[in-house]
């Protein structure tokens, strides 16, 4: 009796839509021995399970990287409107920093925080956006928020 012949295109697919930094060949193996548990690292050895498991693990792996590019690029956005500089990533950082923003860099937010750090620059947009007036401080650049009678945008 034949064995049905094993299609691989789901996984490349996949695999290519992968930001992957180094060689592509030995980031093939790590993820098929991981999902294999270390038995082997060959997409031929895998069972029918650990392939679809692969397969989807990498499937999440992707959507999760599109959907952060997403909030990341939104909030960017709405930092440019209220008028900080997003051309240099420390000012970015000084203003993230603040506790009452998001308490932790920009590069650090996850997804959630990042839907929270949203949801306040629409806030803050909404209210008069930011004062032109910045105090310099060790760690940064501090904002001020005031709220200009006249200039409430619409989010």
């Amino acid at each position: 009796m034949a064995q049905k012949r094993r299609d691989y295109r789901r996984f490349w697919a996949v695999f290519n839509r992968l930001t992957i930094r180094g060689d592509r060949e030995e980031c093939r193996r790590q993820i098929v021995s991981q999902y294999t548990a270390g038995r082997t690292d060959s997409l031929r050895e895998m069972t029918e399970a650990e392939y679809d498991d692969c397969v989807a693990g990498m499937q999440r792996l992707v959507s999760d990287v599109a959907e952060l590019k997403k909030k990341r690029s939104a909030c960017l956005r709405l930092m440019q409107q209220l008028g900080v500089d997003t051309t240099d990533w420390d000012k970015v950082d000084a203003f993230c920093g603040d506790s009452r923003i998001a308490g932790r860099r920009f590069a650090h937010l996850d997804i959630p925080a990042l839907g929270e750090l949203q949801r306040k620059l629409h806030s803050m947009r909404r209210k008069g956006g930011l004062s032109p007036r910045t105090a310099q401080t060790e760690g940064g650049v501090k904002y001020k928020i005031r709220i200009v009678p006249g200039n409430m945008a619409q989010a």
